[in-house]
């Protein structure tokens, strides 16, 4: 960790607003507080892969340390562009090259991957908030973007697609 991490970390820690996922219900990445793996705080499942059990994970955690008043959707957005930078901010001068190959380094590896528990854990707490199933967004998104961009020789309906769009929104 540097010295610049290391002030940022504690800060962090003061801040209710500021929270890990990884460290969330119990130790990090090593199962259960209790050491069995199998259950995290609030009794609620600790295996991931569920994305309602985290989301519920994550609303309890927040609720026994009364944060629920700062977890309004404009904080909770603001909260996840800062931690979708701090991912940026790891490649931001890399190459091309050097991108591909970041999990390849433990440390740098750990800080991705703590960085995106963080990104998740904003949005499952947003999506919460607000009431939106991410998976059936993600779903409905996909299928509005199938219309869209239709594959290549293949005609999109009247009046959708593009073909100088490179991106779907």
């Amino acid at each position: 960790m540097t010295e610049h991490d290391a002030t940022k970390h504690d800060a962090a820690k003061n801040d209710p607003t500021k929270h890990d996922a990884t460290k969330h219900g119990g130790t990090e990445r090593d199962g259960a507080a209790d050491g069995t793996g199998t259950a995290g705080a609030f009794g609620l499942p600790r295996e991931p892969g569920d994305l309602a059990a985290l989301r519920d994970r994550l609303a309890a955690f927040a609720a026994a340390r009364d944060w629920q008043p700062f977890h309004t959707p404009k904080n909770l957005a603001s909260a996840l562009s800062v931690e979708a930078a701090e991912l940026v901010e790891i490649f931001q001068w890399l190459t091309p090259e050097q991108s591909a190959r970041v999990m390849a380094d433990p440390g740098t590896a750990d800080r991705v991957t703590d960085e995106v528990a963080d990104v998740l854990a904003y949005l499952l707490q947003f999506c919460g908030v607000l009431g939106i199933d991410p998976l059936a967004a993600l779903s409905a998104k996909i299928d509005r973007n199938e219309r869209r961009f239709p594959v290549p020789g293949e005609r999109a309906p009247e009046g959708q697609g593009s073909p100088d769009r490179h991106s779907p929104e």
